[in-house]
C-alpha cells in the first residue's frame, strides 16, 4: 500500500487524472492499526465536501477587531448567520459543486448554515469515481474500526477551485491520549500523605473561594469527547457526591448534542466533564459527542460541522484533543483554523490541550531529528493550555512544569503579532535554548497557559481512581476558569472574552497578578546526543512550556472582569 506519493509522480498523474487537494497528506497506516479488508462496491459510505469560502481577509480583520481589548469594536460579536452572509462559498461554487453531485446521482446530502460543508452518503463505487485515485479499505484498531483510502485522492481541475479538501478519505483518529493512569504511582504511593489533586485542591491553590461559583443563568461551557470516550453521568453524580462538597454545584449536565453511548466510560471523558464542572461551579454544561461511529467521518471535523450547524453554542469550549503537524495536510489545518476564526468573531472562547509529548520528536534521517508540534495546539486562532505539577507533590506549594506538557513551535502557521514581543524576549533572554535546527524560530509559539495536569482523582464506572495526569485536566480545569469569568461579565452587561489571546499577551506584558509564573522545569524531546531527551525550560513570564503560566483567579477576575 501507498505511504506517501512521490511528488514528482503525483504531478505528472495530477495532470492527468485531476488534482491532489492534499498532496501533502500522510496516507501511511499509523502503528496499531491493522487492515481487514477492501470494501464492497455497493457499500455505503459518508464523504464531506469541504467548500472555498469568500472574504477570509475580511473574517480574520473581524475575528482580531472584536478580541483586541483596545479596539472600540472590541466584543461586538457576530451571529452564525450573520457569518454566514460574510463567508458562505460563492453562487458559483455552489453551484459547481451541487451540479458535480447530482452528475454522479448522489443526492443524500445536507449542508449547515454557513453552507459551507455539504456531507453525503454514497455506494463506494460512486465515491471511488468522485475522487480518482482513492480505494477505500476497512482498518481496524482492535476496538473500533475505520474505513479510510490508503492512496491520495483527486478531483477534477474543475473542482479543484472550489474545495479546500475532501473529509473522509483520509486521517486515522488520534488516539494518542492526552491522558495517562500512573498505576506503578498509584502501587507506590503512601497514602497518609499524599491524597491527589481534588476539587478542593484546584480551588484552594487558584484561591477560588467557596462563593466562586456562577450566578447568572445563562453562563454556559462545554467540553467534547470522541471515539467512543463517554462519560457516565452516574460517575459524574457520584464524583460530585465524593468531592464536590464546599461549593455549590451542579451534578447533570444540561445539554447531550450528539451520540452518548451506553458503553464503559473513559477516562479522558469522565476528567474533562468532572473537572470543568467543579472548576466552573454551576455553570450549564454541554457535552459535544462525536464518537466516530459512521466509520468514513473524522470524529473532530464532525464536531466542527456541530458548531457551524447551531445558532447559539457554549462560549467556553475545552477540548483535550490533538495530532501531528506532520501527520496533517497543510489544507486541512489551514481550513479548521478557519473554523476556529469563525468561533471566536462568535465570543467563543475555545481552550486546547498541549499535549503530553513535551517539544516531540520526528526522525528526518541518520542522525537527524527536529522537534514534532501538534495541531489543533498550534493554531493561532485558540488558547493552548500546558501543564504543571507541585513543586512538593505532598502540598499545595507553587507549580514547576510537568514535563509532559505539549509545548514548542508551528511548522505550518507564522507566529501571530500578539505573541512576537513575549517570544522574542524568552528567546533572547533564555540562556540554554535547543539548537535553532530542531524548531522553527518563527512559527506560532504555544503554549498560552497552563494549569495542574498531574495526579488526579477522577470517577469512571462508578469507582473512583487516583493518578490521573495529563493537560486533558489542566485544560477542563482552566476553562472552568474562564467560564466564571465569562459569568461575572455577564452580571455586569458586558459581553463574552471570545478569543482571549489578544488580550491575556497585553495584559502579561503589564506584569500583572492573574497568573502564577511557572519558573522551574523542562519537557521532554528527542532522545539524541544533541538534546539528550530535553525540550525547552521554563522561564520568567513566557514559555514554550508553560506559557504565562496558572491562574490566579482573584487576579485573572480583576484584569478580566471588566473591560475598562
Amino acid at each position: 500500500m501507498a505511504s506517501r506519493c512521490i511528488i514528482l509522480i503525483c504531478l505528472s498523474l495530477s495532470a492527468v487524472n485531476g488534482v491532489f487537494l492534499e498532496l501533502d497528506q500522510d496516507v501511511s497506516i499509523p502503528k496499531g492499526w491493522k487492515h481487514l479488508e477492501r470494501l464492497s462496491v455497493n457499500e455505503d459510505i459518508m464523504l464531506t465536501f469541504v467548500l472555498k469560502q469568500q472574504n477570509l481577509d475580511i473574517l480574520k480583520e473581524i475575528f482580531y477587531d472584536v478580541s483586541d481589548p483596545d479596539s472600540v469594536n472590541y466584543g461586538k460579536y457576530m451571529s452564525l448567520e450573520q457569518i454566514g452572509v460574510l463567508i458562505q462559498p460563492s453562487a458559483e461554487t455552489q453551484k459547481v459543486v451541487q451540479q458535480w453531485l447530482q452528475n454522479h446521482n448522489i443526492a443524500n446530502c445536507s449542508s449547515v448554515i454557513t453552507k459551507d460543508f455539504v456531507q453525503c452518503i454514497m455506494p463506494v463505487r460512486v465515491a471511488e469515481e468522485l475522487l480518482p485515485g482513492a480505494e477505500f479499505h476497512r482498518y481496524t484498531n482492535g476496538h473500533v474500526s475505520i474505513i479510510r483510502s490508503p492512496s491520495l485522492y483527486t478531483v477534477h481541475s474543475d473542482l479543484a477551485k472550489h474545495l479546500d479538501f475532501v473529509s473522509g478519505p483520509h486521517r486515522f483518529p488520534s488516539e494518542k491520549m492526552a491522558l495517562k493512569y500512573y498505576e506503578s504511582k498509584w502501587k507506590a504511593a503512601n497514602w497518609q500523605f499524599h491524597l491527589g489533586v481534588t476539587p478542593s485542591i484546584v480551588r484552594k491553590r487558584y484561591n477560588l473561594t467557596a462563593s466562586d461559583v456562577a450566578s447568572f443563568e445563562n453562563s454556559s461551557q462545554a467540553v467534547s469527547q470522541f471515539l467512543e470516550q463517554y462519560f457516565h453521568p452516574a460517575d459524574l453524580a457520584e464524583f460530585m457526591k465524593l468531592f464536590g462538597g464546599g461549593f455549590e454545584h451542579r451534578s447533570q449536565v444540561d445539554r447531550i448534542v450528539g451520540t452518548q453511548g451506553s458503553g464503559k466510560a473513559g477516562l479522558e471523558a469522565s476528567l474533562d466533564v468532572e473537572y470543568i464542572m467543579s472548576t466552573g461551579a454551576n455553570i450549564s454544561t454541554w457535552i459535544f459527542s462525536t464518537p466516530g461511529r459512521h466509520e468514513s467521518q473524522e470524529p473532530f471535523l464532525e464536531w466542527m460541522l456541530l458548531l457551524n450547524n447551531m445558532s447559539s453554542i457554549p462560549l467556553v469550549q475545552s477540548i483535550s484533543y490533538g495530532d501531528y503537524e506532520d501527520s496533517l495536510s497543510v489544507a486541512y489545518m489551514e481550513r479548521i483554523s478557519t473554523e476556529f476564526m469563525k468561533a471566536g468573531v462568535r465570543g467563543v472562547t475555545i481552550l486546547f490541550s498541549s499535549g503530553d509529548d513535551g517539544a516531540g520528536c520526528k526522525h528526518v534521517s541518520k542522525d537527524v531529528n527536529v522537534f514534532s508540534p501538534q495541531f489543533p495546539a498550534s493554531s493561532p486562532y485558540v488558547t493552548t493550555v500546558g501543564g504543571t505539577s507541585f513543586k512538593n507533590p505532598f502540598k499545595i506549594t507553587y507549580e514547576v512544569t510537568d514535563y509532559i506538557s505539549g509545548g514548542g513551535f508551528s511548522n505550518v502557521f507564522p507566529m501571530p503579532d500578539y505573541q512576537v514581543q513575549a517570544v522574542k524576549s524568552y528567546l533572547s533572554t533564555t540562556k540554554k535554548l535547543p539548537p535553532q535546527t530542531y524548531y522553527n524560530i518563527s512559527g506560532r509559539a504555544y503554549p498560552d497557559v497552563a494549569a495542574l495536569s498531574d495526579n488526579y482523582w477522577i470517577v469512571v464506572n462508578r469507582v473512583p481512581m487516583p493518578w490521573v495526569s495529563g493537560t486533558s485536566a489542566s485544560t477542563p480545569v482552566f476553562a472552568g476558569i474562564l467560564a466564571l469569568i465569562n459569568d461575572r461579565r455577564f452580571t455586569k452587561g458586558l459581553p463574552s472574552l471570545g478569543f482571549l489571546n489578544p488580550r491575556l499577551y497585553k495584559l502579561q506584558q503589564q506584569k500583572n497578578d492573574a497568573l502564577f509564573d511557572v519558573t522551574e522545569g523542562c519537557h521532554l524531546a528527542c532522545i539524541d546526543d544533541q538534546v539528550q531527551g530535553q525540550g525547552f525550560c521554563a522561564a520568567p513570564a513566557w514559555d514554550p512550556v508553560t506559557g504565562w503560566g496558572t491562574p490566579n483567579y482573584p487576579g485573572l477576575l480583576e484584569a478580566l472582569g471588566n473591560d475598562k
